[in-house]
């Protein structure tokens, strides 16, 4: 038998060999065969077989790529359709089952779970990924609840809510389903109505670690981070292997001025994603606010190598290496950053004009500045300059007298000021 008990199966089109006949070449034995769908898992409470399994079993799980829907973005997006979420409860359960082996056919995967598959985040490190040839038209069974699966498949907010409302009123008492629904009410910015939901899910299911995290979300939306570090640390008591529910709950507690705590549940959470650039990037704030220059600076190295695209990574390396004093290294990684974000936020513009002044760039100082000031809302600028202003005077303290700060607190000056140094 392969070590790895969870297989999937991705490849390109061609002739598809039987089911029965793929599982037993790649595990070498008769396998006795338990055939289920994936496709209605983010809205049933439980997604592992029910009765007893024999062992020498194996489970095809057919559609496992339509498990997923991807129509929510971000922070919204309801864990019960998040790979890294249900396939971990499935390698919980294969540990209590050590004889029992999955095939998995992933062939209709989005491509966000072909990302983590590929980058092995979380459980996809246990999980071996195979490549067969299969049939480009495939027949999958009819998920039990077609209109939540196509509510989840798609962006539109509005058409996800009512089907939720619809399916709620037809299973008031289904946790799953008020999850679903709380989480397209959370979208909504419906928090009220959300938190009911939540509520009675609960109610239905008080010793499910997904109703926790999504309490843990909701309160987050709602800024209570004392009560969502509550929410994700119970999450965590009843599924110790839930990698998300650890890294949120030590970016809480980080928030919460508890690095300390904060440290723990994210080095927790790193052993058990050890792939996850979000665990990595919270990991290194902690160490930066702990003082741990060297430990945040390589935990915002390693975010950069797992995700290159994600800006906050360089912004966060950026930061570190500025507090270390290496000013040049600073600029590059501000630099980097930027490059590659649309929004070139005023803060980071302000970052990057500090960091250029420090590496004795006048030019680059005031250019920066200047972009961070003009584009900053009217509220939020004089905040901006007031903060490069108190760190343009602990780099003119650090380093003497310096053309590239003198430029950049000129730039910083009241308008009616400036010039007059050269009058004189």
């Amino acid at each position: 038998m392969r070590e790895a008990r969870l297989i999937a199966l991705v490849g390109a089109t061609g002739d598809r060999p039987d089911w029965e006949d793929v599982a037993r070449t790649l595990l070498n034995e008769a396998a006795v065969l338990i055939d289920d769908s994936a496709a209605d898992w983010p809205f049933r409470r439980t997604v592992t077989p029910q009765p007893p399994v024999a062992d020498g079993t194996t489970v095809l799980l057919r559609g496992l790529g339509r498990a997923f829907p991807s129509g929510q973005a971000g922070s919204t997006r309801l864990i019960l359709t998040q790979s890294t979420y249900q396939l971990q409860r499935w390698l919980d359960w294969l540990d209590l089952h050590p004889n029992v082996t999955v095939v998995a056919d992933l062939s209709t995967a989005s491509s966000d779970v072909v990302r983590d598959a590929r980058a092995r985040r979380g459980p996809w490190a246990r999980i071996d990924v195979v490549e067969v040839s299969r049939a480009e038209n495939r027949d999958f069974p009819a998920a039990p609840l077609p209109d939540l699966v196509r509510a989840f498949q798609q962006t539109d907010a509005t058409i996800r809510l009512d089907v939720c409302r619809q399916a709620v009123d037809a299973a008031p008492r289904d946790a799953a389903i008020l999850l679903a629904c709380a989480s397209a009410l959370m979208e909504a910015q419906l928090l009220d109505e959300s938190l009911a939901a939540i509520e009675r899910a609960f109610e239905a299911a008080s010793d499910w670690e997904a109703v926790q995290y999504e309490l843990g979300k909701l309160w987050l939306r709602a800024d209570d981070t004392a009560r969502a570090a509550a929410a994700f640390a119970e999450s965590t008591r009843l599924m110790p292997s839930f990698a998300a529910a650890h890294s949120n709950l030590g970016a809480a507690l980080g928030e919460l001025d508890r690095p300390v705590e904060a440290l723990e549940a994210l080095e927790h959470a790193a052993r058990l994603d050890p792939h996850g650039h979000t665990v990595h990037n919270n990991l290194g704030a902690t160490f930066r606010d702990l003082g741990r220059l060297n430990e945040a600076e390589a935990s915002f190295r390693r975010v950069i190598q797992l995700a290159p695209a994600f800006v906050f990574g360089h912004y966060n390396l950026g930061h570190v290496l500025f507090l270390h004093g290496r000013f040049d290294e600073a600029r590059k990684a501000y630099e980097d950053g930027l490059a590659m974000d649309p929004s070139r936020t005023p803060q980071q513009l302000a970052r990057l004009a500090l960091a250029c002044a420090g590496a004795g760039d006048g030019p680059g100082a005031r250019t920066h500045a200047r972009e961070a000031l003009n584009s900053a809302s009217d509220a939020r600028r004089q905040e901006i300059q007031a903060e490069m202003a108190e760190t343009a005077e602990a780099l003119r303290a650090l380093q003497g007298p310096s053309d590239a700060v003198a430029m950049l607190e000129r730039e910083l000056a009241p308008r009616g000021t400036r010039g007059k140094e050269t009058l004189r």
